[in-house]
């Protein structure tokens, strides 16, 4: 598993910087205060943990990747930056302010025994906001036109919201807030479907060796021949066709706050 997040990360800051307005809502649905301890678990290069760092805020970065930990430390040298995963966290009981997870519950072994952690570590009155896809919002991704099998693989391993929901709820954890996110023109982190609105950053290698479904789940055959039919749809303006096909109003990806149940009303 490790050998899968070194990979990723070999080239991983070259297109996956943080985003200005993904960050501006994990900065509001956190609402972190000065001088209170946060933690980014799966915090990959840290591109997000800096950008708390710079605004003043105490942030932990843990990560099972030490190719990636080592980047961040160059971003960053005064962030506490940790190996470890969700599963194991090695902090004390009720230390932490905050919790946010972006885009790594697809990667986490064990999702309850990970939720059941970040119960551990977090305060009583403390939130906890994740950044994932579900399966469902997945199913509208026009790359399913183009790479099927490696949607559906990339499906498989993405929790559906109801097994997130049902895994913190076993786990003292309710979700308290949901939020849609629609993939932006203008956005600088290029993660899956980063190219809803700009098909051609997927015929870059780059672009795609920072994004685990390509780097890790793809089948090379499948990439491949999906690229071929991809650049002739984008050179012949076919593609447009294809997009819109994929239009819904389900939302590229989810904001989820949760807090510890006994402090929901």
């Amino acid at each position: 598993m490790q050998e899968k997040y070194d990979s990723i990360g070999v080239d991983y800051n070259t297109t996956r910087k943080a985003d200005p307005y993904l960050f501006s809502r994990l900065l509001s649905l956190l609402n972190p205060v000065p001088n209170e301890t946060y933690v980014d678990i799966g915090c990959g290069t840290g591109n997000y943990t800096s950008e708390f760092a710079k605004k003043g805020y105490q942030f932990i970065g843990i990560d099972p990747s030490r190719e990636m930990l080592e980047k961040a430390k160059k971003q960053h040298s005064s962030i506490s930056w940790k190996i470890g995963a969700a599963e194991k966290i090695e902090l004390a009981s009720e230390s932490v302010d905050g919790i946010i997870a972006s885009l790594t519950l697809h990667h986490w072994q064990d999702l309850k025994k990970g939720f059941s952690e970040l119960n551990r570590i977090l305060k009583p009155k403390g939130n906890i906001v994740l950044f994932t896809a579900t399966p469902d919002q997945m199913k509208g991704y026009w790359l399913n036109h183009y790479f099927p099998k490696m949607l559906s693989d990339s499906m498989i391993q993405m929790p559906a919201y109801d097994i997130i929901e049902s895994n913190l709820k076993e786990n003292g954890l309710k979700i308290d807030n949901t939020e849609k996110y629609f993939i932006q023109p203008d956005l600088n982190d290029l993660f899956l479907y980063s190219g809803k609105h700009d098909p051609k950053l997927y015929l870059e290698s780059k672009v795609r060796q920072g994004i685990s479904s390509f780097s890790s789940l793809a089948n090379a055959d499948e990439v491949e021949k999906g690229l071929k039919i991809l650049k002739e749809d984008i050179a012949s303006g076919k593609i447009t066709d294809i997009i819109k096909k994929y239009e819904n109003t389900d939302g590229d990806y989810l904001f989820i706050i949760v807090k510890k149940r006994d402090t929901i009303l």
